[in-house]
C-alpha cells in the first residue's frame, strides 16, 4: 500500500464517511483529513485504516470507525486552549485529533494497551480517570459504556462537556451533555456502531 492509495483514502473517508454523517465541524474535517489514519493502526492492519468498521488492536479492544470519532469531535465542540480527560485513548488517535484542535489532552488507557506519543498518558482503569489533572472542561469517552460513572463526572468543571457512547439493551448509542452540580445529564442523538470499553458495567439495579 503506497502513500498516494492512504491519502487517496483519506480523502475518500472524509467525502463519503464524513461529510454525509453530520460530522460538518470544518476544524474537524480538517484535522480528519489531514491526520494519517494509518499511523495509528497496527503495521499488518494499515488496509483497515479507513474502512467503515472497527479496526482489531488484540486483547479485545479495537480503534472506533472514523464516523465514530468524527461524530464525537464535532459534538465536543472543542476549543483552543480546552482541558480534556480522554478515556480509551486505544492507539492515540483521537488524542491527536484533539492535540491538532488545541486541546490540552491527558490520555488514560489500561495497562498493557497499546503505546503512542501523547501529550501526557495516563496508565490504569479506564473507569479511574486521572484526578490528579482534573478538573477538565471535557470528557471524552472513544466508546460505549453502560454507564459513566460519578468518579469520571466529578472530575469535570461545572459544566463540563461529555462525549460518549451509551450500551442499552445491546444497542450502542451516542450521547453528549453537560455535568452540572455534579450530576450528568446525557442527551442521544444517534443509534452507531462503536466499539464498547471494558470496566464500565452498570452496577445491578435491585427489582421488587
Amino acid at each position: 500500500m503506497t502513500e498516494q492509495n492512504f491519502s487517496s483514502m483519506r480523502t475518500a473517508m472524509v467525502e463519503s464517511q464524513l461529510r454525509t454523517s453530520d460530522v460538518d465541524d470544518v476544524r474537524v474535517i480538517a484535522a480528519m483529513a489531514k491526520l494519517p489514519r494509518e499511523d495509528y493502526v497496527p503495521v499488518e492492519r494499515r488496509a483497515m485504516a479507513y474502512i467503515d468498521r472497527p479496526v482489531p488492536l488484540g486483547g479485545g479492544r479495537a480503534l472506533n470507525p472514523p464516523l465514530v470519532v468524527g461524530r464525537l469531535l464535532t459534538e465536543a465542540q472543542v476549543a483552543p486552549g480546552d482541558k480534556v480527560l480522554l478515556i480509551g485513548a486505544a492507539t492515540g488517535y483521537s488524542a491527536a485529533l484533539l492535540t491538532a484542535l488545541g486541546a490540552q489532552v491527558i490520555a488514560v488507557e489500561e495497562e498493557g494497551g497499546p503505546d503512542f506519543a501523547a501529550t501526557t498518558i495516563v496508565r490504569g482503569p479506564l473507569n479511574a480517570g486521572s484526578p490528579d489533572g482534573a478538573p477538565y472542561d471535557l470528557l471524552f469517552i472513544d466508546g460505549a459504556v453502560e454507564e459513566v460513572p460519578a468518579t469520571l463526572v466529578q472530575q469535570l468543571v461545572d459544566g463540563g462537556r461529555v462525549v460518549t457512547g451509551i450500551v442499552e439493551r445491546g444497542v450502542t448509542r451516542l450521547c453528549s451533555g453537560r455535568a452540572v452540580a455534579g450530576v450528568l445529564g446525557l442527551s442521544s442523538l444517534a443509534d452507531i456502531e462503536m466499539i464498547v470499553l471494558p470496566g464500565f458495567a452498570a452496577p445491578e439495579r435491585f427489582v421488587f
